[in-house]
């Protein structure tokens, strides 16, 4: 019986990117608040009441990446990486909430909706629109390797959208005198959120419960190890993800001693999982025949595998 174990680095995260981010979105966040109660436009408080979430999540994702640099120790084994998704977890619940005070003070103002003072909320939107431009520039490379990245890139994209929508919406009043608009534009914008929200909470959730990552096909990784040469059965297989940009893999698997030389087999196996999978972090155990740990379904799965392969 042998063990072998791979470690991959963990992503490095873009910690001046997020600090730039965070200071322009939170300086202009004052100013949409003070703003949107002046100017008395809903659709201009429901892009403020975004870009504070834009400020929650900057914030919260610059603490993980420190925190995410800690070393291991006696009662962190795997580090603290796993607080990404904690912070992914809350900017996406924190963004539901949002949605959701947005469309209730919609519905309290849709009967009677009050006058909108335009030209000031479209110098505000105008403005805002820039500052989101600028901070998903700087977010923008961060965001394919890292949950926590792409949880404060998609607040500052739907903060952009929204403050395109307020312009619209100060432009209609502005030529119609129809008020009612920044109510629609301000529920619009609920509305926009919430599925990509879901997305977002979805893949922080798999994580958490520590499924299989997205993107990885654990029948077609299986399959890719039994057919190395030498391996006979897979059992207790588990894929899972510590982190948006670490995903781990653990086996058990059964060889042919007779035919086969075990180092030369682990790094058959772990150059598979590192070039068709991008997995190297990994735990296998090999073994001369089936543990009490696996099922009587995967070891005669495995028994007909190797039968057909000789």
């Amino acid at each position: 019986m042998g063990k072998g174990s791979q470690h991959a680095l963990p992503a490095a995260g873009n910690e001046k990117a997020l600090r730039y981010a965070l200071m322009l979105t939170g300086g202009f966040m004052l100013a949409e608040v003070i703003g949107g109660v002046m100017l008395n436009s809903l659709a201009l408080l429901s892009d403020a009441a975004h870009m504070f979430t834009d400020v929650a999540a900057l914030a919260i994702a610059l603490a993980a990446i420190r925190v995410g640099r800690r070393a291991v120790d006696d009662r962190r084994t795997f580090g603290y990486h796993r607080f990404e998704i904690l912070a992914a977890a809350f900017n996406a619940l924190l963004l539901f909430g949002v949605a959701a005070y947005i469309l209730f003070e919609a519905w309290q103002r849709w009967s009677n909706p009050p006058a909108v003072q335009t030209t000031g909320v479209l110098v505000i939107a105008v403005l805002g629109t820039i500052v989101n431009l600028v901070s998903m520039r700087l977010l923008a490379s961060g965001k394919d390797s890292s949950l926590n990245v792409k949880g404060a890139y998609l607040e500052v994209w739907s903060d952009l959208l929204g403050s395109i929508g307020v312009i619209v919406g100060a432009l209609v009043i502005l030529f119609t005198g129809w008020n009612w608009v920044d109510t629609v534009i301000a529920i619009a914008i609920g509305l926009w959120v919430l599925p990509r929200t879901w997305i977002l909470l979805k893949e922080t959730l798999n994580i958490l419960l520590e499924g299989v990552p997205e993107g990885i096909d654990l029948p077609q990784l299986k399959q890719a190890l039994l057919d190395v040469p030498g391996v006979m059965s897979i059992h207790e297989l588990h894929v899972w993800a510590v982190s948006s940009a670490k995903t781990s893999l653990s086996a058990h698997v059964v060889y042919i001693p007779e035919s086969t030389n075990p180092a030369e087999l682990m790094d058959s196996i772990t150059q598979v999982l590192a070039k068709q999978f991008e997995i190297t972090h990994t735990t296998i155990q090999l073994e001369t025949g089936v543990c009490g740990m696996a099922s009587t379904e995967a070891s005669d799965k495995g028994a007909e595998h190797w039968k057909a392969s000789l």
